[in-house]
């Protein structure tokens, strides 16, 4: 990961901080129903006004795809803002033009701003030239807090950042050093948790996940295509059996560069896919012709924790089964609190992201003891898949 910026690097005494946040957050008949995101934000926008700056911040909300659309307005966002700013919120019913450039200019230190929605103007999603120079002309420095939006080369993430001085937020900054911590520069043995439906979506991530990682946990659907690779039978299990070829392409690159395949040496199988299915534990090689496999068996989840155990970094992505019902979510709870245990004990720096993952390890309980969980969703995966993220990569250039 190459050197990036700060908000310690920047100047920002008197100037307006054009600061990009996630406030994507869920909303119900006009009200926020989760405000995490909204709280995540609040170091940064302190740490601003603690140096003197202004915080005026950029957000998208939702899809609007260029056109205004009340139901997707930032303005419904501004109650939980002020609750966990535990100040006012100016609102500007624009985020360029006229409506913007008064409300920024009627802001005083101590303030906050909040401009509409970016992805009301088309301009946003193509990184127009002029969008971007639009957004610039309302401050002097840029500080990007959104690191669940730095996979998308956009005006307000990535072409802001080639205007102005740059610096990433404190979220930004404690995800980017989680992250390079995970991966860039862990410590060794490291352990990758992947979990999923389908081979298909995560074929990126697999490919440079054996060529990064000492040990590769493939669970969920998932592990039935690589089990069908290997040449055993999975019943009616989900399963991607088109992809059976690329699976044993990824096996052989494991073995190549040393990296150890787990997958599942037991499983639960059951004829009906619902909460409470009658089901039956098996040896993998023995799933019969009318079941399914919904989750792996106790056997490999005390394989994994013994594998877990002699590792120091471990990231995860991904449940082992079908975690959303019971009881076919004990595979995921059992490995989710053995890491954290080995977490809290000092012994193991755990990373993990992803919408299903975050969802199941809440379940699990296990959240409050990893290292570090990330809400980032396709940014996050990008990341696990090695690929550049332009949020990021703006963040490097030299202040002027």
């Amino acid at each position: 990961m190459a050197k990036f910026h700060t908000i310690d690097d920047l100047e920002m005494d008197g100037k307006v901080v054009l600061t990009r946040v996630d406030l994507n957050v869920p909303v119900e008949n006009g009200q926020v129903t989760d405000s995490t995101r909204i709280e995540k934000i609040v170091p940064t926008v302190r740490a601003i006004q603690a140096r003197g700056g202004i915080p005026v911040l950029l957000a998208h909300f939702d899809r609007p795809k260029g056109q205004r659309v009340d139901s997707m307005s930032l303005r419904q966002v501004v109650p939980a803002l002020e609750a966990a700013l535990g100040q006012p919120v100016t609102f500007a019913e624009d985020c360029i033009g006229g409506t913007a450039k008064r409300a920024v200019a009627a802001l005083k230190k101590g303030d906050v701003g909040l401009l509409e929605n970016t992805r009301f103007h088309a301009g946003e999603e193509a990184n127009d030239a002029t969008f971007a120079a639009s957004l610039a002309a309302l401050g002097g420095v840029f500080v990007n807090d959104a690191f669940s939006a730095a996979h998308r080369a956009h005006a307000s993430t990535e072409g802001l950042a080639r205007l102005l001085n740059a610096g990433a937020g404190l979220l930004m900054e404690a995800e980017l050093k989680a992250l390079d911590a995970a991966l860039g520069h862990p410590q060794r043995p490291v352990m990758a948790v992947v979990g999923g439906a389908k081979v298909s979506t995560k074929l990126d991530l697999l490919t440079n996940l054996v060529e990064k990682v000492d040990h590769l946990v493939i669970g969920g659907g998932m592990a039935n295509t690589f089990l069908v690779a290997k040449g055993v039978e999975v019943g009616k299990s989900l399963a991607e059996r088109d992809m059976a070829d690329t699976a044993r392409a990824i096996l052989e690159k494991a073995e190549a560069t040393g990296c150890r395949i787990h997958l599942p040496v037991d499983i639960v199988v059951a004829r009906e896919f619902k909460a409470g299915a009658e089901n039956e534990v098996l040896p993998v090689a023995e799933c019969p012709e009318d079941a399914m496999i919904l989750d792996a068996g106790p056997q490999t989840v005390e394989a994994l924790r013994q594998a877990m155990t002699a590792c120091r970094t471990l990231i995860w992505n991904g449940p082992l089964g079908a975690f959303e019902i019971e009881p076919f979510d004990r595979a995921t709870n059992a490995a989710a609190q053995a890491a954290a245990e080995l977490t809290r004990a000092g012994s193991l720096v755990s990373v993990a992201g992803g919408g299903d993952t975050v969802a199941a390890l809440n379940k699990a309980g296990a959240s409050a003891d990893f290292t570090f969980i990330s809400t980032a969703g396709g940014a996050f995966l990008e990341w696990m898949e090695g690929k550049e993220l332009p949020g990021v990569a703006a963040l490097t250039a030299k202040v002027r």
